[in-house]
């Protein structure tokens, strides 16, 4: 899949890191060893959410950098829905911008379409858009869980996942 963009200030806030922490972080430049344990305390948090998806990887490898606001993500993937389930997980994270997807798949098969949720937007509005009926939205909802618990708990700036017609 290679680099997918994300909106950065969207998603699951994992880091644990407020805007008055941020602001103050900013104030005082970390040290190389710093950053790299912030890094890798991110990678880990965004491995432990995957896991907690109950999206199984083998040889998940996560990695975050937080100079270009990225998540590199490899191991093997049983099929193509459970890869673009974790990049979204990856992605769907607060200061997250982009995910290096470098993961492979066992089992080859078509990819979906990716579609960034805007103000307004529901799942009946995205079927339609993509379906031409608002009534398949149920399977827009199966093809995001168990990232989405509900259909109506979607927010501007979520990445969905679109599976083909």
């Amino acid at each position: 899949m290679g680099m997918i963009s994300f909106i950065k200030e969207a998603g699951e806030k994992l880091f644990g890191i407020g805007k008055s922490q941020a602001d103050a972080a900013a104030v005082t430049a970390p040290s190389p060893e710093q950053v790299a344990d912030l890094s890798e305390t991110a990678g880990q948090a965004i491995a432990t959410y995957i896991n907690s998806m109950g999206l199984k990887i083998e040889g998940l490898d996560v990695r975050f950098d937080p100079a270009s606001e990225t998540v590199t993500v490899a191991g093997i993937a049983p099929d193509q829905a459970t890869r673009e389930k974790v990049v979204l997980c990856c992605g769907n994270v607060a200061s997250v911008s982009k995910v290096n997807d470098m993961m492979t798949v066992s089992e080859a098969e078509p990819a979906s379409q990716m579609y960034t949720v805007v103000k307004g937007d529901n799942l009946s509005k995205i079927s339609t858009a993509f379906y031409g009926t608002p009534s398949k939205y149920p399977r827009i909802f199966e093809a995001n869980k168990p990232m989405l618990t509900h259909p109506d708990k979607i927010y501007p700036g979520q990445v969905l996942r679109i599976p083909a017609a």
